[in-house]
């Protein structure tokens, strides 16, 4: 039997990609999602039977969606990556207070409880992965992406936190900081916006989900065994 691993938001662009990248590698999977059920059916007929452990809906921008996902889920994982996020746009100034607790609740705190439940078993067994997808604005800030900047910051120093807390008990703790990457969270752009930002990225493109998910892979592999604690940017440069 495969490792298993709770995919934390497996139905959008790169969650897809991630779900059929671990498949690929052996693991087999507990996949969740919020409002995007004709996805998560969709993957589910390209794995393989055996790679779907369950499928379960949550949202988890709500403190009843947060229990919702806990009462429903495997009780020990190997790995847990978490994928789950939306964007929010606009100035800082107009946004409102429940958008706020929203982002909060989907980015953070979510996070933190779902952690919290799985990691007493890791702990017990002195092995696990805890991996966090988060955004480059996370690390450089957004304008008009205030809130969003802020809630993937806080993903990020949370990597680094729990990752000095729990490694000497063999679990591992990265992230990832993707620049960007073609999904539909940035479908809503004109051809002009789009073109502008890819002329600041190096490498002169938009960034694949599939890129993103290997790096999922390399860091979940025994090849980057003594990386920890890291967030690795994978933004073509920009």
């Amino acid at each position: 039997m495969g490792k298993t691993c709770l995919l934390v938001g497996a139905s959008g662009g790169i969650g897809v990609a991630i779900a059929k990248q671990l498949a690929k590698d052996g693991m087999q999977l507990v996949l969740h999602y919020n409002q995007n059920k004709e996805a998560i059916e969709q993957l589910e007929r390209v794995l393989p039977f055996e790679s779907v452990l369950n499928v379960m809906q949550a949202d988890l921008s709500t403190n009843e969606g947060i229990q919702t996902f806990l009462s429903q889920t495997h009780p020990t994982y190997d790995a847990i990556v978490f994928v789950n996020g939306m964007a929010h746009n606009g100035l800082f100034q107009d946004t409102e207070e429940d958008v706020m607790d929203q982002m909060l609740s989907l980015h953070v705190k979510a996070i933190w409880m779902i952690t919290k439940q799985f990691l007493p078993d890791m702990l017990q067994r002195k092995t696990g992965h805890i991996l966090l997808i988060s955004s480059i604005w996370g690390e450089v800030g957004a304008s008009c992406e205030v809130v969003y900047s802020s809630v993937k910051g806080a993903q990020n120093t949370f990597v680094k936190a729990l990752a000095k807390e729990v490694g000497r008990s063999g679990i591992r703790v990265n992230g990832i900081s993707p620049g960007f990457i073609d999904t539909k969270m940035n479908r809503n752009l004109t051809e002009e916006e789009k073109k502008a930002i890819i002329e600041e990225i190096p490498l002169n493109r938009e960034g694949l989900p599939d890129e993103v998910a290997h790096a999922v892979s390399f860091l979940m592999d025994k090849r980057s065994a003594y990386i920890h604690g890291e967030m690795m940017t994978v933004s073509g440069g920009w």
